[in-house]
């Protein structure tokens, strides 16, 4: 199990945490930050000059969730991890990739006031000569705009005034209640090239309905991987009533065949997209999110997608937009038609 302590800087997560680990039988400390001060030796400058912080790099994240599984291995655990987390998508993809591998994570916020917070932070700069100062303060305007999204999911402790041993007490009280456990959906890693159907619904703008999961970064179709001996349509089908609650009328026609190549850590595999029609208004009305695998739907038009989906599959839906105004599916690789206008019959 992973204990996740997030907050601003100046919170007070490593110092609880290490009061945390007599408290908790068998606990190892646990801190991502050096994973990021070890890219920071190794990677190229020129790649380093291209973010703005450690936690931009995709190694950082897959690293985090590969050392935790690795770590567990060798400790009982739980391992308590003292590191700030603002951006949700990247919570997104640590939290799903972890309990893909079935570690489960128990997510907990250190709160303070953001004067008690400053106070901190210049403390701190005091016993290090000021060189983390500016940067710190920087990222309490991140924290305000993020504290929406963590204290809807985290369980959250106001360290105000409170003493690091009387955080750690308080925190070991809550950890031991289960709070800011994250019932994420456990969704295996796949270990070869897998099918996935995807299944376009829509509005009667004719605007298509995307879904955010809580455990991958990023807005998404609905839609999931093809089990061994189902159809493709019948997954989608399937997917759409698991993840929405709607029974659709018929099987849906395919629009999008695209084949993913290998993008290693990934295996890639098939993509397929199938229109599902349009909603009625009743339809959408009855639409239900299940709480450990999606948070959120929408209608989008294409411009609005545009900001919501990563390019992959941005164009894929280009294509099966364009597909389903052709009257025709589309077959493509990585995205792309292997010849300009290759529509199956």
């Amino acid at each position: 199990m992973i204990v996740w302590l997030n907050g601003a800087f100046g919170a007070g997560k490593t110092t609880a945490a290490n009061e945390l680990l007599d408290l908790l039988p068998g606990s190892t400390l646990y801190e991502p930050e050096v994973i990021g001060a070890s890219l920071r030796r190794m990677l190229p400058k020129e790649r380093l000059g291209q973010i703005a912080d450690f936690q931009d790099l995709h190694s950082w994240r897959r690293l985090v969730v590969d050392t935790a599984a690795a770590l567990l291995t060798e400790v009982e655990g739980p391992l308590i991890t003292p590191m700030t987390l603002l951006r949700r998508e990247y919570r997104d993809e640590i939290f799903g990739a972890l309990a893909a591998r079935r570690v489960p994570v128990q997510h907990l916020l250190l709160h303070a006031d953001e004067p008690v917070l400053r106070e901190r932070i210049d403390t701190r700069a005091a016993d290090d000569g000021g060189s983390t100062r500016a940067w710190c303060l920087a990222h309490l305007s991140s924290y305000r705009a993020a504290l929406p999204w963590i204290t809807a999911e985290a369980h959250a402790l106001d360290t105000s005034h409170l003493t690091p041993r009387r955080t750690a007490e308080r925190l070991a009280e809550a950890i031991g209640a289960g709070a800011g456990t994250t019932g994420i959906v456990q969704t295996p890693e796949p270990t070869a090239e897998t099918v996935a159907s995807g299944v376009l619904l829509f509005d009667d703008r004719d605007r298509v309905l995307l879904v955010d999961p809580t455990y991958k970064p990023g807005w998404e179709f609905p839609g999931g991987v093809v089990e061994r001996g189902e159809a493709p349509s019948t997954a989608g089908v399937r997917e759409v009533f698991e993840e929405l609650g709607l029974r659709l009328p018929e099987q849906p026609a395919l629009l999008v065949a695209d084949w993913e190549p290998p993008r290693p850590p990934a295996f890639g595999g098939m993509r397929l997209l199938f229109d599902g029609g349009r909603l009625a208004p009743e339809d959408e009305a009855a639409l239900l999110l299940p709480g450990a695998e999606l948070r959120d739907w929408r209608f989008v038009t294409e411009e609005e997608a545009a900001r919501l989906l990563p390019p992959n599959r941005l164009e894929r839906l280009r294509c099966a937009l364009r597909a389903r105004r052709a009257g025709h599916p589309l077959y493509l690789e990585g995205g792309v038609p292997p010849r300009c206008g290759n529509l199956l019959r």
